[in-house]
């Protein structure tokens, strides 16, 4: 043994007891250890092992055996069974790679040199901590199989994913999914009020069943709405255009089906970004979800992209732009719906036939109207002025962010 493992195998010991600490210290989940002397002795007792069984097979190269796999994944069911939630886990996982990253360029530092050793240590430790985090994951989705129906299965699946969590791969496996390379992330957003638990679960139930992607519910923005998260896999290798982010059709019937079944005023916004980007998808597709109209009918509701509110987002951050179009919206507050009548008018790409049926009004009504507008704005909203700042005025009031 060089110098390198002679250093790290004489101080496993004291980083054995150090990792403990500092799980103890930095996780609240697991400051229970402090107290639970069994508890204690069970998590120093794999730290010391794990060490020690390190500095056994990098010298030579040898990979961790089955058994030693079994035991890292019997450590991860342990975990499982105490409650660790997810981010607790990949907490665990972090502090741990940190940890373990850290005694090694100490021992380095210690022995002034070493280098060949430690691009050993380093070849090894790579491949081999990629396979025991494998197995501590499958330890610890073998009991949430057991313990969690299937739909807060693959709810775990969509907030792992989300996280780039390496357990994304086992409940996928379990769960009888595909990784996706590619997703349109889908934040259909419902605004707070009585919307029951349990009527909420049996829709996300059914549309896992329907439509076999990752969904979560939870709340918006601290709270204050609600929203359902959809994971919708695009195709490998689909062309992209001037709208990368343009909702495929599985999204836009997914929306559809939650909105019709909820029976709720809702929003929905989309983005679309590889695997590993999912977590700023997400960011984008809630903040277009907030800019994007309220629709209470399923067959008015679609998704939007950023192509959509891109001038609504804009104007949420210039809260002096927002204040001059809610003047102009007050000034339409006396006419005949007149927001809805712009809204349909617009939805309709400005043609008057199509835009009076969907109103059930004669299209000279609809002129009558559109007049109406330009009397009370100074501003014609068949001119590209006009689709400027009505449409975006539509878009704001029907978002609900006006109150």
């Amino acid at each position: 043994m060089g110098s390198l493992f002679a250093e790290l195998a004489r101080q496993a010991s004291a980083n054995a007891r150090r990792e403990v600490e500092a799980y103890i210290r930095e996780i609240p989940e697991l400051q229970l250890l402090d107290a639970a002397s069994r508890d204690r002795s069970e998590t120093l007792e794999y730290a010391l092992w794990l060490r020690r069984r390190t500095n056994e097979l990098a010298p030579s190269g040898g990979a961790l055996t089955d058994d030693d796999l079994g035991y890292i994944a019997s450590m991860g069911s342990i975990r499982a069974e105490a409650g660790m939630s997810l981010e607790s886990r990949q907490h665990v996982l972090r502090l741990h790679t940190a940890l373990m990253m850290r005694e090694i360029n100490e021992a380095t530092d210690v022995q002034r040199g070493g280098v060949d050793e430690l691009m050993q240590m380093m070849s090894w430790f790579a491949p081999q901590g990629v396979r025991g985090i494998g197995a501590y994951c499958q330890g610890f989705v073998r009991v949430l199989s057991r313990r969690l129906p299937y739909v807060e299965q693959v709810a775990l699946l969509a907030k792992s994913l989300l996280a780039a969590d390496p357990l994304a791969a086992e409940l996928a496996r379990v769960v009888g999914m595909e990784l996706p390379e590619r997703c349109a992330v889908t934040v259909i957003r419902v605004p707070k009020g009585p919307v029951g638990e349990r009527d909420v679960e049996s829709e996300i139930e059914a549309l896992v069943k329907t439509y076999q992607v990752p969904l979560v519910w939870g709340p918006q923005g601290g709270g204050r709405d609600g929203e359902l998260i959809a994971l919708i896999p695009l195709v490998p290798g689909a062309a992209e255009t001037v709208r990368p982010d343009a909702a495929p059709d599985l999204v836009s019937a997914l929306v559809r089906d939650f909105a019709e079944a909820l029976g709720r005023p809702c929003a929905a916004g989309t983005a679309t970004a590889p695997a590993s980007g999912l977590a700023d998808a997400l960011d984008r597709a809630r903040r277009i979800s907030r800019a994007a109209p309220l629709r209470r009918s399923s067959a008015l509701l679609r998704p939007h992209s950023l192509a959509d509110v891109f001038v609504e987002l804009a104007v949420t951050d210039v809260p002096f732009a927002d204040d001059w179009l809610q003047e102009v919206a007050k000034h339409l507050a006396s006419g005949p719906d007149l927001l809805v009548t712009l809204d349909a008018y617009y939805g309709y790409d400005m043609s008057r036939g199509a835009a009076a049926a969907a109103l059930h009004v004669h299209p000279r009504t609809l002129d009558y109207r559109l007049r109406r507008v330009r009397e009370l704005t100074g501003i014609d909203p068949g001119s590209t002025h006009g689709v400027r700042i009505l449409s975006s005025v539509v878009a704001r009031r029907l978002s609900g962010a006006w109150g």
